[in-house]
């Protein structure tokens, strides 16, 4: 892989904020050629959507043709945009697979993250050197953290034996918190894996439902299924749920046990009532992890009843032992359309008017 500097010149800004003021802003050529054109291929992704991304995210210009990507921009956007290049092939040449859109935002991320703590010779001699925390587990290998507070969050996890994570949808608060569990089950640093959510309708009412008990419940805890089968093949799934290896049951499945040597995962824990939460946080027993997650601001209980969750990480602040980690709209890894979305509800429950819709409007969807 080679990376050569093109000339420099003054250029009229192209994006939003230089087109309003028409400031003469600097701007840089930076070409790179990648040794392999089927990886270079994963990189730029399907149609290019990758470097379309990276364009959108760096306000920078990026043409890919073969093995070839040239990049224009200001001096530090099109340089930040040169490694996050690079760090993209160097995962892809030792994984092989294809890479997702968030995949693409967690190289940006973390190669914002690494400038600032290293210097940028040695950040150019180490392309792929990890600055965030990651997990592994034998089904998905390494899963790194895509932007700093799930970074902190992975931190908490290793550190702290209750652990609270809060935020909106799209974080991987759930997705993460499994994956932890799955690789202490999978270490021997567990012999169980308790996962567990409050069954209440999101606004809705699903009135009686046929079959044993597992059948009624599953509808509440499909997302925690998906998140495992992501984690661990479908075969050990099923045994450790047959073996009682691995347990999924409702909240109220929960009174009146001690769970030991056990890693204990409460999703969606923003519908707990305050008395819920508290017998929940009692359960933990000798040699044994809970984490609690859940989002505040989609909260399904009945008017005037408090969410558990809200008065437990008030409640317990600063007690030893207990981490704490809040995920903000602009972590939200999920699909950045999301993030929008939870950005422009958050604008509108506190009166800031319209959201961010086109931050570059730039490039347009295909028709």
């Amino acid at each position: 892989m080679t990376a050569s500097d093109g000339g420099r010149g003054l250029l009229r800004g192209r994006g939003p904020a230089a087109a309003r003021s028409g400031e003469l802003v600097e701007r840089v050529e930076v070409s790179l050629t990648f040794d392999d054109n089927r990886l270079a291929s994963l990189v730029f992704g399907q149609y290019d959507q990758n470097v379309a991304h990276i364009e959108r995210r760096l306000d920078v210009t990026a043409t890919a043709l073969g093995n070839h990507v040239v990049v224009k921009g200001a001096p530090e956007a099109a340089e930040k945009a040169r490694r996050v290049f690079e760090r993209l092939y160097a995962r892809v040449r030792r994984g092989g697979t294809a890479l997702t859109l968030g995949d693409v935002d967690g190289a940006i991320r973390e190669t914002e993250a690494q400038g600032n703590l290293f210097p940028a010779a040695q950040v150019a001699a180490e392309p792929d050197r990890p600055y965030f925390e990651q997990i592994a587990t034998r089904r998905r290998g390494a899963v790194r953290a895509r932007n700093a507070a799930q970074d902190a969050y992975i931190k908490a996890l290793r550190e702290n034996e209750l652990v609270f994570a809060e935020g909106p949808a799209g974080t991987g608060k759930t997705w993460l918190a499994v994956g932890h569990a799955v690789s202490l089950l999978e270490q021997g640093h567990a012999e169980r894996l308790i996962l567990s959510r409050p069954a209440v309708e999101a606004g809705e009412r699903l009135g009686f439902l046929p079959g044993d008990m597992r059948e009624k419940v599953d509808p509440y805890l499909r997302p925690i299924y998906d998140a495992l089968y992501d984690f661990m093949e479908a075969r050990h799934v099923d045994r450790g749920l047959q073996t009682g290896i691995i347990e999924i049951a409702p909240l109220a499945f929960m009174r009146g046990r001690t769970l030991t040597n056990a890693v204990v995962l409460l999703d969606e824990a923003q519908n707990t009532t305050s008395m819920q939460m508290k017998m929940f946080l009692t359960r933990l027993g000798e040699n044994s992890r809970m984490i609690v997650t859940g989002d505040p601001s989609q909260i399904d209980l009945p008017p005037g009843q408090k969410s558990g969750l809200v008065e437990a990480v008030n409640v317990l602040d600063g007690v030893e032992g207990i981490g704490r980690v809040t995920f903000k709209d602009v972590d939200v890894v999920r699909h950045d359309l999301v993030r929008r979305i939870v950005t422009a509800y958050e604008k509108a429950a506190h009166g800031e008017g319209d959201a961010d819709r086109n931050p570059n409007p730039r490039r347009r969807p295909l028709a």
